[in-house]
């Protein structure tokens, strides 16, 4: 993994002497989840505002072989990847040899590093802030993970907090707050071999979160404190973001999968037919009618039971409703318990496919104490009806950071190698130095 640039991408803002140069050509997206697999591509194209990202092809496949974000077939798992490829191909009219991949195989965690170096009052240079980087990335080696991400979040200068660049300045003493991403290396290698599988190329590795936060988040929420819950189908995965950065990502184990499972058992009826039924009738809240709204439940094979069942659409949503409740109270615990709750704000959006169920926002409001909504992809030129929703938002989001470029002191492809994170002294072309002190000047 090596130096890449940096620089948080602003949506739908006017282009300045201060905003990074975007990347042109054409990119595309893969989002493996455990229900489904997305693939966006895109091309670049001239606007007002810069270079930004048309979706020119879409396609999505129901994912087999992975379960709970981990391989566990990897001949159904490539053929899904392969299919949902190929469709985007097709609609683009354009084949790709790379993708960007989203993922939340091997639960990505976050850790903070603080690093001081010494000055002797001398000016602050390039070749300090690299150092202070390699020394801080070298001091974080967590046996059986690797990083995903890396985030210089603040500078000191004798101290003193909140300086954005420091170049140029003098003092005795130089320190940098450094977020990390991490995730458990097996499932992850296992996941990008899949893709390589498909002769495709994986160009660079995002956590879930992150990437449906620059997707589904407003800047302003992003500047002044908001959490993003991405509901997937076995896991749910948390971002905070705050003053334009992400602080915090964690995930917990539970997802609309588990709420389908519930419905199966206790409405006595098959697992697709249970999840038929949340999607048509399910809801995480009460009505005055849900006592005398009757729904027609299959039987499970083998009861020996011949015609359909009638079940209240009350006991539906009294079997959604506690599931929900224990997904937002382990967010909420999880969160606490790291001290990144008072960074969220005020402000909570979900993303993710399960949280389409209806009732899902108003719950999590209650839950959470704080005001939620809806995310979907919007500022994604491109995208039709039927890929808008909250489920395409890791997608979109990749193929946003793709074009502007990752906001972090590292980017590329995971190593799998369990070393240190080592930064090259003199790297060469626009990923390596050049593009790091752009970040420093640009995004700070």
């Amino acid at each position: 993994m090596t130096l890449g640039a940096m620089g948080f991408f602003k949506q739908g803002g006017a282009s300045s002497a201060a905003t990074p140069p975007r990347k042109s050509g054409v990119f595309a997206a893969l989002d493996i989840g455990a229900s489904k697999t997305v693939c966006f591509i895109a091309k670049t194209e001239e606007t007002l505002a810069g270079l930004r990202p048309r979706v020119i092809g879409v396609g999505h496949q129901s994912t087999r072989g992975v379960r709970a974000s981990q391989v566990v077939d990897v001949t159904l798992a490539v053929e899904s990847i392969r299919a949902a490829v190929e469709n985007a191909e097709r609609m683009a009219g354009h084949t790709v040899s790379e993708v960007y991949l989203a993922a939340s195989a091997g639960a990505p965690s976050s850790a903070r590093i603080s690093v001081e170096m010494d000055l002797a009052a001398r000016e602050v240079t390039d070749r300090d802030l690299r150092r202070i980087l390699a020394e801080a990335l070298r001091r974080h080696h967590e046996q059986k993970r690797v990083l995903l991400h890396a985030l210089p979040l603040s500078w000191r200068v004798d101290g003193h907090r909140g300086v954005k660049d420091p170049r140029g300045m003098f003092g005795e003493s130089l320190g940098v707050d450094l977020h990390l991403v991490s995730a458990a290396a097996d499932p992850l290698q296992n996941l990008i071999s899949c893709v390589e599988r498909c002769q495709l190329t994986v160009a660079g590795v995002a956590a879930t979160p992150y990437v449906s936060g620059i997707a589904a988040l407003a800047p302003d929420e992003r500047d002044l404190g908001a959490m993003l819950i991405d509901m997937g189908a076995h896991t749910t995965t948390v971002a905070v973001f705050n003053e334009g950065a992400l602080q915090h990502v964690d995930g917990v184990p539970v997802g609309g999968a588990h709420v389908t499972n519930d419905i199966a058992r206790g409405l006595s009826t098959p697992v697709n037919a249970a999840e038929r039924i949340k999607a048509l009738h399910g809801c995480a809240l009460d009505s005055p009618d849900d006592d005398q709204i009757m729904i027609e439940t299959p039987p499970v094979a083998g009861s020996g039971v011949v015609t359909m069942n009638q079940q209240p659409k009350a006991l539906l949503n009294a079997i959604i409703r506690p599931r929900l409740e224990e997904v937002f109270e382990m967010v909420r615990d999880r969160l606490d318990a790291a001290g990144a709750a008072s960074a969220a704000g005020r402000s909570v959006v979900l993303t993710g496919g399960a949280a389409q169920l209806p009732g899902a926002a108003q719950l999590a409001g209650r839950v959470l104490g704080k005001q939620v909504r809806l995310g979907r992809p919007d500022t994604l030129a491109g995208l039709g009806d039927a890929v808008s929703g909250p489920g395409f938002s890791a997608a979109a989001g990749l193929l946003l950071r793709c074009v502007q470029g990752p906001s972090e002191a590292i980017s590329g492809p995971p190593r799998f190698d369990q070393g240190p994170v080592r930064i090259r002294e003199r790297p060469e072309g626009d990923g390596g130095m050049k593009a790091v002190w752009r970040w420093f000047a640009e995004s700070f």
